[in-house]
């Protein structure tokens, strides 16, 4: 189980082993604990950690009476998360009798993400979801030409943009603060998290027509795999008025 074969394959779904040790924080206690979790990969689902049972604090769950049914899984049970004064009820699930050959779900148990506090691959901290092991970012440095408009206004203009293509999403074209109009750009409070690039800032666009709100981003200090992107901006295309690429 220390390779990305999988373990198990069926129509919808297929579970990954990784060697990665993952830890599940609540409260301040570790909940779970392994350096062999499989990673349950599900059409139109995002990844799913799942534990081996032996390394689950079985001290901190309370079996619960509610149950789910998946059709290609089977049925769910549910446990319910306690330490100390804080309980996250229904938080989480495993397998008991799943449907004919999925049998080997019964030897795991997983947890809703946004019901523990933390998540760890290793000692590096895991935001938002699990990282599918198949999610690839490629990013490469280019010399097509972008312009950006809005509201009338060029608001960025480069022939050194840097492309960030991700798995499953359109190219971004990331450019230098130097090809920016800084004039018309007012930072955000908002932040958001990728678990394959890190935290996100934002910028909104003010012409003097009407503010864009958070139509910019930038990631000061991206993961490894977006390094190259550090600290450069990136434009939400469609709400421009003009968003021009071309090779010259």
């Amino acid at each position: 189980m220390k390779n990305l074969q999988a373990i198990y394959t069926a129509d919808q779904f297929e579970l990954i082993p990784t060697s990665k040790r993952v830890r599940a924080f609540f409260n301040n206690e570790i909940i779970a604990d392994s350096s062999d979790v499989v990673i349950l990969r599900e059409q139109m689902h995002l990844p799913v950690y799942y534990f081996p049972r032996g390394d689950i604090r079985n001290d901190h769950l309370e079996p619960t009476g509610h149950h789910t049914r998946c059709p290609h899984k089977g049925e769910a049970s549910y446990w319910t998360v306690i330490v100390g004064d804080r309980t996250s009820e229904n938080a989480a699930w495993a397998y008991s009798d799943p449907s004919e050959h999925e049998g080997i779900l019964s030897e795991y148990m997983a947890f809703y993400w946004k019901q523990m506090d933390a998540w760890f691959e290793e000692d590096e901290k895991v935001e938002v979801h699990a990282r599918d092991p198949f999610h690839r970012i490629d990013v490469l440095k280019s010399s097509r030409h972008v312009k950006v408009v809005v509201q009338g206004e060029t608001i960025a203009e480069s022939h050194r943009p840097t492309l960030l293509f991700e798995t499953g999403l359109p190219v971004r074209y990331y450019l230098p603060r130097l090809d920016v109009q800084f004039q018309f750009l007012e930072p955000s409070s908002l932040r958001t998290y990728c678990p394959y690039k890190g935290e996100a800032r934002y910028y909104h666009v003010n012409t003097g027509e009407g503010i864009k709100e958070n139509i910019i981003w930038t990631y000061p200090y991206p993961r490894m795999e977006a390094f190259a992107v550090a600290d450069q901006l990136c434009f939400y295309q469609k709400r421009t008025d003009e968003f021009m690429v071309s090779l010259v």
